[in-house]
């Protein structure tokens, strides 16, 4: 059989997964019909984004974890949105927040390696509207999306 597992990936990163109905009928003992019509009206509302996979980053090559604290130069912290989705746009970032506090944003960022990272911040994170950054690395993640990481 073909391995289309990077392909697979990124796509299911970006949510292409559809919830396993049959098995939530199950153990809220509910039909399934009532299932899917309350995930319809939920998705139409907003309260569901998007339906995806959640990782192991460390058996799909993305085992560095870095939380990146971000302070803007001073003509660009009346937007810091505009910042936040211009860095949204880099398959590396798992997450962008404003935040408040000393910093104006936290980023997520998953790469493979320190190398990786560091050719991140050279390339996207020393452009014109960030003054300083303070990276903090991931030692090993537990928990995501709400679900606890197996081994």
């Amino acid at each position: 059989m073909k391995n289309i597992e990077e392909k697979l990936i990124e796509q299911l990163k970006t949510g292409k997964c559809a919830p396993q109905i049959t098995q939530l009928a199950r153990s809220l003992n509910e039909p399934s019909t009532t299932i899917h019509y309350n995930i319809h009206r939920m998705e139409k509302e907003g309260k569901i984004c998007t339906c995806k996979a959640v990782f192991n980053h460390a058996k799909i090559n993305q085992g560095l974890c870095t939380f990146v604290l971000l302070t803007l130069s001073p003509d660009e912290y009346g937007d810091p949105e505009r910042i936040a989705l211009e860095l949204a746009k880099h398959s590396q970032i798992e997450s962008v927040d404003v935040i408040t506090g000393d910093w104006e944003l936290i980023i997520k960022v998953r790469t493979a390696s320190m190398d990786e990272y560091f050719q991140f911040v050279k390339t996207v994170l020393s452009k014109k509207g960030i003054a300083k950054i303070k990276s903090l690395n991931s030692m090993k993640q537990l928990k995501s999306e709400f679900v606890l990481v197996k081994p």
